[in-house]
C-alpha cells in the first residue's frame, strides 16, 4: 500500500494539496478507500477517505501506531553541498532511506556552492521516506557558516572527517553503539586548516572513513551507513 505524508494529520484531517492531487488524479481514489499515512514524526496512521470536495481530500483516522525507531540514536550530518546539485540530492535520497535525523548544509572556506535552496532536498526526502516506508522525516537545515555551526551545542559525540595527515580513528571504532553522532563532511577542497583547528577546539574528534579518498556525497553516505550499522 502506498504511504502518504501528512505532517499535521494529528490535528488536521485534510491531506496536503500535493498528496491529495496524487491520490485523486493519479490513483482515482474514492470515498471509503483506505490509506496508510505517516506524519514524519514517528507515527503511522491507518485511515479512510471520508470526504472529497473538488481537489480537497479529507480522511478519518482509524488506527495510530508508533513503531520502534529504526535507530536508537540521533544522527546529524553537516555536509558542504557540491557544485553539482545532483550529487547532494543523491545523498539526501539515500541517507533518508538508510535513516538520518538531520542534514545541515555547511558553508566552508573551500565550498564550491555558496547558496542552496532546500525545497528540492525536502521533496526528495519526502519521496524517499515514503518509498522506504519510514515514519521519520529528516530535518533539513539550509546553508550555515562553519564557525557558527561548530559552536552550537550537541548532545552526543562530535566528529570531523578531513583529509589532512593526522592521528585519526576510523569511525566504526570511534563511535560506540548507543551514542548520538554529529559528523562534519567537508567540500571537495577539504576543510581549511583553520576550520579543522576550530572544530577540534569545539570538541570534534578527527575520524577516518577508510583508505579511499571519497567524494563529498560518498563520504557523507558512508558516515551515515556506518553509524546505522554500528547501532543495529
Amino acid at each position: 500500500m502506498p504511504l502518504f505524508y501528512a505532517p499535521d494529520i494529528a490535528q488536521n484531517n485534510e491531506l496536503p494539496a500535493e498528496e491529495a492531487g496524487h491520490l485523486l488524479r493519479v490513483l482515482r481514489a474514492q470515498i471509503g478507500d483506505k490509506l496508510h499515512i505517516t506524519d514524519g514524526k514517528g507515527s503511522f496512521y491507518n485511515a479512510k477517505i471520508s470526504d472529497i470536495q473538488g481537489k480537497r481530500c479529507y480522511v478519518e483516522v482509524q488506527e495510530v501506531t508508533r513503531p520502534t525507531p529504526f535507530s536508537p540514536v540521533r544522527l546529524h550530518i553537516a555536509v558542504a553541498p557540491t557544485k553539482n546539485m545532483d550529487r547532494i540530492e543523491w545523498f539526501m535520497e539515500k541517507s533518508t532511506e538508510i535513516g538520518i535525523d538531520r542534514v545541515t548544509c555547511l558553508l566552508c572556506r573551500h565550498s564550491e556552492r555558496k547558496e542552496i535552496k532546500t525545497e528540492r532536498l525536502y521533496k526528495i526526502a519526502v519521496s524517499a521516506m515514503k518509498q522506504s516506508q519510514k515514519a521519520w522525516m529528516p530535518e533539513i537545515v539550509g546553508m550555515t557558516p562553519f564557525k557558527a555551526f561548530v559552536e552550537q551545542p550537541w548532545e552526543g559525540l562530535k566528529f570531523i572527517a578531513h583529509c589532512e595527515e593526522d592521528d585519526k580513528t576510523i569511525l566504526k571504532q570511534a563511535c560506540p553503539p548507543g551514542e548520538n553522532a554529529l559528523i562534519l563532511i567537508g567540500p571537495e577542497g577539504d576543510f581549511s586548516p583553520e576550520e579543522i583547528a576550530l572544530a577540534l577546539q569545539n570538541g570534534f574528534r578527527p575520524i577516518s572513513l577508510g583508505e579511499s579518498r571519497l567524494r563529498t556525497e560518498t563520504a557523507a553516505l558512508v558516515a551515515c551507513h556506518t553509524i546505522q550499522l554500528i547501532n543495529q
